[in-house]
Order: structure tokens, then C-alpha cells, then sequence
């Protein structure tokens, strides 16, 4: 059976047959065909961000959280370049996020039309793939490509570009039929041959080593290969590293688990790296801010590295053995490979590392306090997005995380912002769960008109603000590096209080430690959103830190002289 239907009906339509239920946007000039056909199809929720880089970042959320893709949609022209943020850090960080955006009709592309912009050339940069539909009858087969090509492989999100007029023209309309694929990539020098033939490698190079190390990173996450992990783990008692995006995909608790590596990671775990000589790194790209100056990193290590997307084996760091597939399936396969084995000396040698942490609070109001009065609230069953900055590493080394994927950021893009609109995306991923989206006070302002969402769409999302009154991982940098001279950092603040009275949510301050839990507790039972504004101490580091350019070797685990607070 077919029908007459316009374009913007077979978009809705499309979205529907993918299986699509929440979709974030805001509606504009080119894209009103949609928006007209939208009520239409009341299986689709839309949620009216209050800008659109919000849309980008609250269908990232979703999708991190769901495993599903997240979608946006958008105008042309501004409203289209304002996605592009968020659909950079979705790149950056591998989440499937589908966008539609407007564009000016077919005759007037290239003219300079009003709110024309060629969303198609900015984005080929941070986009797995883009279209631009220039014909109806492609529209419906070009969103289920779409849909598949963001969840395939390494996920990422995919742009689709849709003339005004394009939306307007009507076709009879049948099921989508399925479009040609692009062939996979050729084999990249440093890669494994055989995916066996690396397996037998890695089990070996494992079975003969006295230091090993495992490196867990977003790809366990992407594959859900926690339970692969944790039996590796467990029997060959390895200790466990993870990545910023890979924290939460081992146990905190875990008597193998180390912690964060990298530029804030903490002294013992980039020691052992420095001393490991082999590290199997498990989804992770060994960027820059996991290995400091990569000439020095891991100097004695022989490096097997296991990820989906085999441009990313020996990209960063040399490797002895390169395996390229799927995490879960490659780690099961791995754990039958290996035998048992115990590291009972090393984990002890790493333990005896000296882990001493500067004491950077004054007054008792510290992050670990108030972290831990969200934990002790929520009884640790939430899930925490954070924001960029000094609290996103405070975090990320404090929070007792337990349960997989319960700890969502901005990790490869680093983008301001993030944190409340993403917030978002998560609790409408997990409606029964708890979310408390934590930002500093310059992120949160970024994108505080959010607010207004969360109280439209019925949105329970916690706001932490933790508030210096600095741009404050700037602002330790130019205390650190350019001698105390705070140029444009220092930031000021609404009343955070008589702002959420203002988006007529519950808002509370906290000043002292003898507050937390009551205040945290009360925020974290409200039926619906609430604000949480977290005094702390302005010139708080976030310690130990590699300076730029810097090895592993080298923390700085106190401000150094000539820089120190007064």
C-alpha cells in the first residue's frame, strides 16, 4: 500500500519506522514543513531546547545513555551552525547522534539566501557522513541510512540536509528500500592480520609479563563489554586503568581498579604505567591527555591495542599488537585464551607508590564532601554528567561510580556547556533513574537557559554549580604557568537561588560542610528539577597535574614556587 505525502510527512514518517521516540530541536523558517507535519505523528516527542547547540548536546546524552541514536533538528543558517559544537563533540566522542536540519530551497542554494549557510561543508569535518536530499524519493531510504550508518561500526553522528521545497513536495510514498554501502577501509599498517593470530600474541605477550597493565576506555562502554573485562581482569589479576570515558566501566570498588590516568590522573596509576612492560589498552585512542609527551610514554612497555576502528592502532603510541574488532568480542575471546594467573607483587609494588595529594581546600566545603553527600543521597543508584573544568576532574577521580555508564562527559571536544542540556538526553534515556548534571559556574551559565526546558518538558534533572567565581582549570593554569596573572578568568555569577525561584524551581546555597547532606538530600527528592550552588574555595587546584608537553613522570602534586596561593 502507498500513499500521497509530502516530504515533511515522510521525514516524520521515517523517524517513526526507525523506531525514533524523543527528538530535540527547535523549529525555524527552513524547517517548518516539519514542523507543521510534526503533530501529526504524536509518537514522536519533540523537546523545545532554548538554543540549539542544546538540541546537539541533549540527543548526545540520550544516546550515551540509551545506546540508541539521539536525534536533533534544526533550521537552516544559524540555526544549523549553532548544532555544530555539539555535533563535534559527539564525533569526538563516538556517539551515534542523527541531525536534520532545513535549507533553503533547491533554487535558492548558492545564492546567499537569507539563512542560508552550507551546513553540508562545515560539517564534513565532525560528521561520520552527511546528505544533502535533493529529491523526495530519496528522503526516506536517505534517514534509515542515516540512522544505520550513526549506530554502525565506530558510532558518530550523521548530518542530513533537507531543501524547504524538498519537504514541501508530495510523492506517493511506500517502505524505504535499503541503499549501497560504502566498502570498509583497508588494513592499517600496525594492525593484526588475523584476528586470531593477535589474540594467540596478546595471550602470550600477557602470560610472560611480570608488570601488566589493563587500559579500559569508552569502547568497553560502546560494547557493554564490562563483564569481558571484569573476567579478564579477575583471571589474570591485572590491575585496571580507565580512561575519562571509560570511567564507570569497571567497578570503583574493585580491589584491581587504579584509577584515572593521564594529566590529573592520580601519581600511583601514571607510575605504573611508566613502570608496566606490557599494557593491553581496551577502546581507547592514547590521546594526549591520557599519555602526556607520548616519546616518554610507557617507556618499557610492549603495548597490545584492541579497538573497532583500526585507523586507531598505532596512531598514538607504537604497539606490538594490534587487534581490530569489537571490545566484548575480542576480550571474551581473549579471556579464553589466557591462562590463569596472579600479580599479587605488582599490584603491591603499585599500592607502595607514594600517593600523596596537596592539600588544596580551605575550610571543609571540599569537592570530596560534597560528591559524596550526592552519592550518599541517591545511595549511589544516579547517574552523574558532568560538565568541563576543574569539577569534571574532581569527579571523575572522587566519585565512587558503581554501576556501568553512570558517568557521562565531554571528554575528547572538552566542550563548556555540555552538562545540563546532555542531563537532559539522559534522563529521558532513564526516566526512573536519577540524574544531577554537575557544571562549574562558567559552563553552567553557558547554557543555564535550559532551565526553561527541564520546567516545560517535565524534566527532573539535579543541578550541581560548583562556584569559584573563576574560570577555574584556566585560572590554574595562569597560576601555575603564567605567573598569577588571571586575565579574564575571575566571573561573575547571578543569584543562582533567585534564578531557579525565577524558573520556578526549588534553588538552595551551600556555604559550610554542616549543610551537605540535609540540603543535597532535599534537592535530590524534589519531583522535579533543582539547583544546588556549592560555595567552594576560589583558588582550589586540581591536583596532580603533567604540565604542557610534559611526561608521566613529571606531576606537579602542589602549585609550584613563585606560584603557590597566598
Amino acid at each position: 500500500m502507498s500513499e500521497m505525502l509530502s516530504g515533511a510527512e515522510i521525514l516524520c514518517r521515517a523517524l517513526v519506522d526507525a523506531g525514533v521516540e524523543v527528538i530535540f530541536g527547535y523549529p525555524g523558517g527552513a524547517i517548518m514543513p516539519f514542523y507543521h507535519a510534526l503533530p501529526d505523528h504524536p509518537r514522536l516527542r519533540h523537546i523545545l531546547v532554548r538554543h540549539e547547540q542544546a538540541a546537539a548536546h541533549a540527543a548526545d546524552g540520550y544516546a550515551r545513555a540509551s545506546g540508541r541514536v539521539g536525534v536533533c533538528v534544526a533550521t537552516s543558517g544559524p540555526g544549523a551552525t549553532n548544532l555544530v559544537t555539539g555535533l563535534a563533540a559527539a564525533h569526538m566522542d563516538n556517539s551515534p547522534v542523527v541531525a536534520i536540519t532545513g535549507q533553503v530551497s533547491r533554487p535558492m542554494i548558492g545564492r546567499d539566501a537569507f539563512q542560508e549557510t552550507d551546513i553540508i561543508g562545515i560539517t564534513l569535518p565532525i560528521t561520520k557522513q552527511n546528505y544533502l536530499v535533493q529529491d523526495v524519493t530519496e528522503l526516506a531510504e536517505v534517514v534509515a541510512e542515516a540512522m544505520a550508518v550513526a549506530l554502525e561500526g565506530r558510532p558518530g553522528p550523521v548530518l542530513i540536509d533537507v531543501p524547504k521545497d524538498v519537504q514541501n513536495q508530495k510523492i506517493e510514498y511506500g517502505a524505504p528500500r535499503a541503499r549501497a554501502r560504502g566498502q570498509s577501509r583497508p588494513l592499517t599498517p600496525g594492525a593484526s592480520g588475523g584476528l586470531e593470530d593477535g589474540v594467540r600474541k596478546a595471550a602470550r605477550l600477557i602470560a610472560g609479563a611480570e608488570r601488566p597493565l589493563l587500559m579500559v576506555g569508552h569502547g568497553v562502554i560502546l560494547a557493554q563489554a564490562y563483564a569481558e573485562v571484569r573476567a579478564l581482569a579477575e583471571k589474570t589479576g591485572i590491575p585496571v586503568i580507565t580512561t575519562l570515558l571509560g570511567i564507570s566501566a569497571f567497578p570503583d570498588g574493585h580491589p584491581l581498579h587504579l584509577g584515572m590516568p593521564g594529566m590529573h590522573g592520580e601519581v600511583h596509576v601514571n607510575r605504573a604505567i611508566q613502570n608496566a612492560d606490557v599494557i593491553i589498552g581496551i577502546g581507547l585512542r592514547f590521546d594526549d591527555r591520557v599519555t602526556g609527551n607520548t616519546a616518554s610514554f610507557a617507556p618499557q612497555a610492549r603495548i597490545v591495542h584492541i579497538d573497532l576502528d583500526r585507523a586507531e592502532i598505532g596512531k598514538n603510541v607504537p604497539v606490538a599488537v594490534g587487534i581490530v574488532g569489537d571490545a566484548r568480542d575480542i576480550t571474551r575471546r581473549l579471556v579464553a585464551a589466557v591462562e590463569p594467573r596472579r600479580c599479587e607483587r605488582w599490584v603491591e609494588h603499585i599500592h607502595g607508590f607514594v600517593r600523596t595529594r596537596a592539600e588544596s581546600y580551605r575550610g571543609d566545603l571540599s569537592p570530596e564532601a560534597i560528591l559524596a553527600s550526592i552519592y550518599e543521597a541517591s545511595h549511589g543508584d544516579c547517574t552523574i554528567v558532568t560538565d568541563v573544568g576543574q569539577h569534571q576532574m574532581w569527579v571523575a577521580k572522587l566519585y565512587p561510580y558503581q554501576r556501568p555508564n553512570t558517568h557521562i562527559t565531554s571528554g575528547g571536544l572538552g566542550a563548556m556547556g555540555f552538562a545540563v542540556p546532555a542531563a537532559m538526553g539522559v534522563h529521558l534515556a532513564r526516566p526512573n533513574g536519577t540524574v544531577w548534571a554537575i557544571s562549574g559556574d562558567g559552563g553552567f551559565q553557558m547554557n543555564m537557559a535550559e532551565m526553561a526546558t527541564m520546567v516545560q518538558e517535565g524534566l527532573p534533572v539535579k543541578m550541581a554549580v560548583f562556584n569559584n567565581g573563576y574560570l577555574g582549570m584556566v585560572r590554574q593554569w595562569q597560576q601555575f604557568f603564567h605567573e598569577k596573572r588571571y586575565s579574564c578568568t575571575p566571573i561573575w555569577s547571578p543569584d543562582y537561588v533567585k534564578l531557579a525561584e525565577a524558573y520556578s524551581i526549588p534553588g538552595y546555597r551551600v556555604k559550610e560542610a554542616s549543610e551537605l547532606a540535609e540540603v543535597v538530600a532535599r534537592a535530590n527528592a524534589q519531583p522535579g528539577p533543582a539547583l544546588v550552588e556549592f560555595m567552594i574555595e576560589q583558588e582550589a587546584n586540581v591536583y596532580p597535574m603533567i604540565p604542557p608537553g610534559g611526561s608521566l613522570s613529571e606531576p606537579i602534586e602542589a602549585a609550584p614556587a613563585g606560584a603557590a596561593g597566598d
